[in-house]
């Protein structure tokens, strides 16, 4: 075991019970006032000076916040935030009914963790009927040249024909409307997309692309690119998160004989690029000497991927390093004003447009509470 990974495991032995309530009754002492400002609408992808604008449900983001809202309800059991998820239940049948801003992939970050979340908590059939619609969205945007789920734009667009690192995250929505519905296309179909994805945005060293290019005749797999990275030949470091998340999220639904081989070369790349603090700057090509912005959502995230992975042992020490992560964010990522509205600080959005950075960001925020949780209550059933 190389010094870093060492010593990044005895940061998370800080950790206890007392450490991780405290953590979380922060969290929901700032969404209480979070909720008081944002009222019936939701918060912006990323905050600026610490604020979050208040807007209507028009982005892919807007899940996380009423995914927060479950994770706070089921913490507490407090019914001021049960009555939050399902007002805000109705704004996303309306925007499934409306076909509002959805021609993308990223309809399981904002139907998993709305409709998916509150059916698990409530066992409310009307939710379920969502999510199944959701995942119809989600099935229509699949591309059979290809085998791969269409990542933006109007499906079929050819400036468009690829996919995205992040769409990990949306196929438990398939998995899941497949069990609760019986039909086998929507599994069918997140099975040739996340094979798609392991044939594709990973380099020979397991680094990755974050989006990935087809031909629109052929479909076959044509060039890796990015969006959001620092350069194409670049990784940035939250699509590298994303896949330390996504492979072991969905084989826990698809048990493949053989566990995704890349898989501890993902996590070592992730790991050997990490700085001083542990926490990644937003791209690997910069470090300590050469700093930019850090992303803590990436730690976040990547922290829910190592404890994903330490229920399926599929890598060594995986928990003790998720805990050095989280341990960092609480220490140094979590502190601030007052009338800073993220829970958690110093994250990037899109570096290239100068879209939040060194700022919260919502996911970062709800992967944060995510993995917090998921430490706090063992028999927590995740919303994907």
């Amino acid at each position: 075991m190389n010094t870093n990974k060492k010593r990044l495991i005895q940061l998370g032995q800080n950790i206890d019970q007392v450490w991780l309530d405290s953590q979380i009754k922060k969290i929901i002492i700032k969404m209480e006032s979070n909720m008081e400002r944002f009222g019936y609408d939701f918060p912006s992808a990323s905050a600026t000076d610490g604020k979050y604008h208040i807007k209507q449900n028009d982005d892919w983001t807007n899940g996380f916040w009423t995914g927060m809202l479950a994770l706070a309800y089921e913490y507490t059991g407090d019914s001021k935030f049960l009555h939050l998820i399902e007002t805000n239940m109705v704004s996303f049948q309306k925007r499934l009914d409306e076909h509002f801003v959805l021609d993308h992939h990223d309809i399981g970050f904002l139907y998993s963790l709305s409709a998916g979340a509150a059916y698990k908590i409530t066992r409310n059939n009307i939710y379920q009927a969502t999510l199944l619609q959701a995942a119809d969205v989600l099935l229509n945007r699949f591309q059979e040249k290809g085998n791969f789920i269409q990542a933006w734009g109007e499906y079929g667009d050819p400036n468009e024909y690829r996919v995205i690192i992040d769409s990990f995250i949306n196929l438990p929505l398939l998995f899941a409307a497949t069990e609760y519905s019986g039909k086998t296309i929507y599994k069918e179909v997140a099975l040739k997309h996340f094979e798609t994805l392991l044939k594709t945005v990973f380099r020979d060293d397991s680094s990755t692309y974050h989006t990935y290019y087809f031909d629109v005749k052929t479909g076959q797999p044509l060039y890796g690119s990015t969006h959001q990275g620092h350069s194409d030949t670049s990784t940035w470091a939250r699509g590298q998160a994303w896949a330390i998340l996504g492979i072991p999220l969905n084989e826990s639904y698809i048990h493949s004989p053989v566990f995704p081989e890349m898989y501890p070369s993902v996590v070592e790349i992730f790991l050997k690029n990490l700085p001083e603090d542990f926490i990644p700057y937003w791209d690997f090509d910069y470090t300590d000497r050469e700093p930019s912005d850090k992303d803590s959502s990436a730690a976040a995230i990547a922290a829910c991927g190592f404890l994903e992975a330490a229920q399926q042992e599929v890598y060594p020490e995986s928990e003790g390093l998720a805990k050095g992560l989280i341990y960092q964010l609480g220490e140094f990522y979590t502190n601030a004003a007052e009338d800073n509205e993220g829970l958690l600080q110093h994250g990037v959005y899109a570096f290239a447009e100068g879209k939040g950075i060194d700022e919260p960001n919502l996911w970062g925020d709800y992967f944060y509470f995510e993995a917090l949780v998921r430490l706090a209550n063992a028999k927590w059933n995740r919303y994907w």
